[in-house]
């Protein structure tokens, strides 16, 4: 129970954060490439560090992390599907994988793995229209939404509960 009413609290707080909605949803937008993609990736790394070091919601980036692993795991066939027509049905590519992947750098993302490079390319494709999307959704909850949840009784418990004022004293 107390791990629930955490992880409540938590999507609580990254939607209701000091960032603008803008920054919210680029940090979910972000964090949904590493929820995406497959992890021991070099591009992973990339993103990890723009998420660390653009102006977004870092809470944000994680709690998007968190919402798109399960759906990276579902998503993996059409991924497969979307890396083999890039990496093994369109021979007009093939001088530029080869070429690509005789460059230093480039063989460490794995970007020879169908999976891995289908997600990337469906994530990068899909990232302005979920920024957009998300930044949308952020603006009208904390218009909407957190009102009418705030006047909730349980709501009201949880916000008074002991645990949740341990939770705000100690937090940074």
């Amino acid at each position: 129970m107390y791990a629930l009413v955490k992880l409540i609290q938590s999507v609580v707080s990254s939607l209701n954060s000091q960032g603008t909605p803008r920054q919210v949803a680029a940090g979910i937008a972000l964090g949904s490439g590493l929820g995406l993609t497959p992890l021991m990736n070099l591009h992973n790394l990339v993103i990890l560090a723009a998420g660390m070091l653009l102006n977004v919601s870092f809470p944000a980036f994680l709690l998007g992390w968190a919402l798109f692993v399960p759906l990276g795991f579902a998503l993996d066939p059409l991924f497969h599907r979307i890396g083999r027509g890039l990496l093994v049905d369109t021979p007009a590519l093939g001088p530029m994988w080869t070429a690509w992947f005789n460059t230093p750098i480039v063989p460490f993302t794995n970007f020879n793995n169908t999976v891995v490079l289908g997600s990337v390319i469906a994530w990068v494709v899909a990232f302005v229209p979920l920024y957009v999307l998300l930044r949308w959704l952020v603006a009208q909850y904390r218009t909407r939404l957190y009102v009418r949840l705030q006047q909730m009784r349980i709501f009201q418990v949880i916000a008074a509960s002991k645990v949740y004022n341990y939770y705000r004293l100690f937090r940074p």
